[in-house]
């Protein structure tokens, strides 16, 4: 128990909120781009967005600039609790094995990271449900961060909040499993090979990489993430997707099918 610090829970859940609040309006244009052009919802039939910067202007044109800040509460909440927990956890195991950063291998960081990503995402999915879901309707979305939280548990109960945790803990376990060890594997060798220190920018190139690497090995199952969390079980009598395995063949079927 020697092993467990306050210091990565605090300073990781700092980190991730001012992350979440820089990066939030690319992010909400990913949440646009994965949602639409999905046949059997016709919410989001429609392709409207070509690209990123397509989705920015055309968001801050038809919506407005605070648009693209739809969600912004659940998401830092979100990071106040995932970040926080995930870090926390991850700096955490990796000292129950290791005292050294020298001592440190790949396979105990990606151990390290797998498990604190699932655990840590899976308590935080009922404020990524709710950022999904703001994100992606915009001004549609009726409702404040609290009183949502009560319609989603009223109208589809506990598993509302938690729709599309599978997905999502896959999603946490690739991108965990793959940005952290990249990080640190990253780091390790830029202050061992003398080039750069332990400096401002080693973390960046090293927190640059990881992100880079996590979001291409995680893309393809968050894409089905977001559309779970999106759908509600009310809306008809059918779910879009009942897992990850169908959200990806019925996402291959749609692609196949736009013109």
């Amino acid at each position: 128990m020697s092993a467990l610090s306050w210091k990565p829970f605090v300073y990781g859940g700092l980190a991730s909120l001012v992350a979440e609040f820089g990066t939030f309006p690319v992010d909400l244009t990913k949440t646009r781009l994965q949602v639409q052009g999905q046949s059997i919802d016709a919410r989001f039939r429609e392709i409207k967005y070509r690209g990123m910067f397509h989705a920015l202007f055309r968001i801050s044109r038809e919506e407005g600039i605070l648009a693209l800040y739809s969600g912004i509460a659940p998401a830092l909440l979100r990071q106040a609790s995932y970040g926080t927990i995930k870090i926390g956890i991850y700096q955490s195991l990796k000292r129950l094995f290791v005292d050294r950063l020298e001592d440190e291998t790949l396979l105990i960081n990606v151990i390290c990271g797998v498990v604190s990503g699932v655990i840590s995402s899976a308590l935080a999915n009922p404020t990524d449900v709710l950022k999904i879901r703001m994100q992606a309707q915009g001004s549609l979305f009726q409702g404040g961060m609290i009183g949502s939280f009560i319609d989603i548990y009223q109208q589809e109960g506990t598993r509302g909040l938690w729709r599309g945790v599978v997905p999502t803990a896959q999603r946490a376990a690739i991108v965990v499993g793959v940005e952290l060890p990249v990080y640190d594997i990253t780091k390790k060798h830029l202050i061992l090979s003398g080039l750069v220190g332990d400096t401002i920018l080693t973390h960046f190139i090293s927190s640059f990489t990881c992100g880079l690497a996590g979001a291409v090995a995680s893309n393809p199952v968050d894409v089905v993430r977001t559309r779970m969390m999106n759908q509600r079980a009310i809306v008809g009598s059918v779910d879009l997707y009942r897992g990850t395995l169908d959200g990806l063949v019925k996402k291959q079927h749609e692609t196949e099918s736009l013109p």
